[in-house]
């Protein structure tokens, strides 16, 4: 996120934006390097095991070569096993530009970085800086630990055991990046006590700033030839960096979005506006503890934060019983089913808690950094309250999330405007605001030859489109069944179906099954019927059932990829959401993937609705421009866990009927890998136990 008052010196390590490193590749020079480094005796076999030439990995690192040379937007679609990362970084290191690359994920870049770009800078031989960078909420603030510790009201019982762990790991560690502590939980309520956010940050008048983490991340990131960053982080800065605030992000020529079929999603996060009951409670904490501490006595800081929590607690009571995890269509002056006078009461009571809080900050705020913080906090919360209770921006979308805690969200549709005006800066006709060449790339894009799933709300209309093949030979290697006799999808009765079929597929593999659900609720029916399905097994021969949410996202990887090692029996993992992508499982490990059912965007998400009413107010079909190219490129995503080399061999299950019963599963199955069809149950035994033999 953004970093407000950084030292003038901070640019002084900066070479100037045009200026290549010594002997790196000029232009017109550099697509030979590229050809050559992927030959068979290029210095490629140095940097990967059992390196061998491939084509598509050739035609795609060119193509990003002539993007650097000549400048311009590059989108690839590059399937399962191309090898992009090796496509886009050579060309990349040989330009002699500065280059920034985000992922999609911090386990991404933390392999980014820590493994592909050292291999390929040895191999290239380069004299390169490379830097990560997260966003505050990766790194230790050390200002607030030391706030931690004086507070009394740590969430849960063993809350101090972990801070004491962090404490001891804080002496120690030079980036601060949580990623490094072993065992932390990333669900911890701790982090958020231990970590900083843009709000809560005190900038340069912080007592730890000179040995602030996030400083020295981005002081390296600074003098770095190669900045590794996420999308998430590219998009805070984006939404800041017209507030006056210091630009986090380094001048770059080069900038390569890796798994960018997350930008868009990831985008309208940031672009929106969002306000909630959990903030004001924060910050009520927050105010409390800096008052009692720097200024006892001089405000009644009991009074403003009964106030503020009130305020919060009854705007959640204004919105009802409620299921949790509902989403309120907001398109009225209230959320749908909510009291309108009750509702503009509660939102005006809590904007006025917010001024109350910012005028008894007002009057402190020359004893303490906090009291400045807090102020401005104070202020941007009276700010968002207020454009709540007035009418929604156009082109956007508004609701109400329901939990817990209550989350009002203004969400543009997408982020095309966004990326045209404030990135690219096409309307300018500049070369955009980070740099001349852009890249764009992922597995999937979607399921046209224009990849319009991708480029038309992301804004890159203009861009060039490369779809490079996968590969591997999945007739081969992979199998698809489509059971017939199957309950529908809203037959109470198909979890158990599911259930029963991925624990016939585990009991024979020993495990080696991913399930992937498409509701939460299918996931925790489909997991506890699996396990009652191997209860009657000896235990030493009975797959474990891991269940997403049960233990923290890394370790169930963990347990999963080294459940079938040393001739164990395997498990079986139950999951939904972001485990779609992302997970991968080679070799042995994986061996069937069990679908649920078809994964079109949920019909009443109110983003999902006012994306889909502005096709239809433009002529256009919401199901087959939208829905259709969702569920499309989600399907494609979830198939991809199955094959991750050329040496894996596995059987995908879709267990949903309308896949061979409607017209357009024919467009759904033809986005999928040419896998080779099951067409009966006896099929699908048979390929089972050939996987087994």
């Amino acid at each position: 996120m953004s970093i407000v008052d950084w030292p003038d010196d901070f640019e002084a390590d900066l070479a100037a934006p045009d200026e290549r490193r010594p002997g790196a590749a000029q232009a017109g020079q550099l697509a030979d390097e590229v050809r050559a480094a992927f030959a068979q005796d290029g210095v490629l076999s140095q940097a990967a095991e059992q390196f061998r030439e491939r084509e598509g990995q050739t035609q795609m690192a060119l193509a990003v070569a002539r993007a650097i040379d000549e400048g311009g937007v590059l989108v690839v679609e590059a399937g399962t096993g191309v090898g992009k990362t090796f496509s886009y970084l050579v060309p990349a290191l040989l330009s002699g530009e500065r280059v920034l690359l985000s992922t999609a994920t911090k386990a991404l870049q933390d392999q980014l970085f820590g493994r592909d770009l050292p291999r390929l800078v040895a191999a290239l031989g380069l004299p390169l800086r490379t830097a990560l960078l997260k966003g505050r909420a990766s790194y230790l603030c050390l200002h607030r630990l030391d706030q931690a510790r004086h507070d009394a009201s740590l969430p849960e019982r063993g809350s101090l055991r972990t801070l004491a762990k962090i404490e001891q790991w804080s002496k120690a560690t030079r980036t601060g990046d949580l990623a490094e502590l072993p065992g932390l939980d990333e669900r911890s309520p701790l982090i958020p006590l231990v970590t900083s956010t843009r709000e809560n940050c005190l900038g340069a008048q912080c007592p730890q700033f000179k040995p602030c983490h996030v400083n020295l991340a981005r002081r390296e990131a600074m003098a770095a030839d190669v900045v590794v960053i996420n999308h998430h982080l590219f998009f805070a800065d984006l939404a800041v960096r017209e507030s006056g605030m210091a630009e986090l992000l380094p001048s770059v020529r080069v900038v390569v979005f890796d798994e960018a079929h997350q930008l868009n999603e990831t985008g309208v996060q940031f672009l929106g506006v969002q306000l909630g009951s959990g903030q004001a409670l924060d910050f009520a904490r927050d105010m409390l503890a800096a008052g009692l501490q720097h200024a006892r006595g001089l405000v009644d800081w009991q009074q403003l934060v009964a106030a503020t929590e009130r305020a919060a607690r009854e705007l959640r009571l204004a919105a009802g019983k409620q299921w949790p995890g509902a989403k309120l269509r907001w398109a009225g002056a209230a959320p749908e089913g909510v009291p309108a006078d009750a509702w503009q009461d509660a939102l005006d009571a809590l904007r006025h808690a917010f001024a109350e809080a910012a005028r008894g900050l007002d009057t402190v705020s020359e004893l303490s950094p906090d009291f400045v913080r807090l102020h401005e906090r104070a202020e941007q919360l009276t700010e968002r309250a207020a454009r709540f209770a007035d009418a929604c921006a156009p082109e956007s979308v508004r609701w109400v999330d329901v939990g817990t805690q209550l989350r009002l969200v203004e969400s543009p549709l997408d982020i095309a405007e966004a990326v045209r005006t404030r990135v690219l800066k096409t309307d300018q006709g500049e070369s955009g605001v980070l740099g001349r060449a852009w890249v764009f790339t992922s597995a999937t894009l979607g399921d046209d030859p224009k990849l319009r799933w991708f480029t038309e709300p992301c804004g890159l209309d203009q861009a060039e489109v490369l779809r490079v093949k996968s590969p591997f030979d999945y007739a081969q290697q992979a199998a698809l069944y489509v059971p017939r006799a199957f309950p529908k999808p809203n037959d109470p009765a198909h979890s158990a179906r599911v259930a029963e079929l991925a624990a016939r597929g585990a009991a024979v593999l020993g495990g080696r099954t991913l399930v992937l659900t498409t509701t939460l609720r299918a996931l925790r029916s489909i997991g506890d019927a699996m396990r009652q399905h191997f209860e009657p097994m000896e235990a030493a021969g009975r797959p474990e059932v891991l269940v997403q949410g049960e233990l923290p996202k890394r370790v169930l990887m963990e347990r999963f990829r080294e459940g079938a090692e040393h001739g164990r029996v395997g498990c079986v993992l139950v999951a939904s959401a972001s485990f779609w992508e992302g997970f991968d499982a080679p070799g042995d490990a994986l061996q069937l993937v069990v679908i649920d059912k078809l994964p079109f965007p949920p019909p009443n998400d109110p983003l999902v609705e006012a994306r889909s009413q502005r096709l239809e107010s433009q002529g256009r079909s919401a199901f087959g421009e939208y829905s259709l190219p969702e569920a499309a490129v989600a399907l494609k995503q979830g198939a991809g866990r199955l094959i991750r080399r050329e040496t894996d061999r596995g059987v995908l299950v879709i267990c949903d009927t309308r896949l061979a019963t409607m017209g357009y599963g024919r467009r759904l199955l033809a986005a999928l890998p040419p896998m080779r069809r099951l067409e009966s149950a006896e099929d699908f035994e048979s390929a089972l136990a050939e996987l087994v033999h």
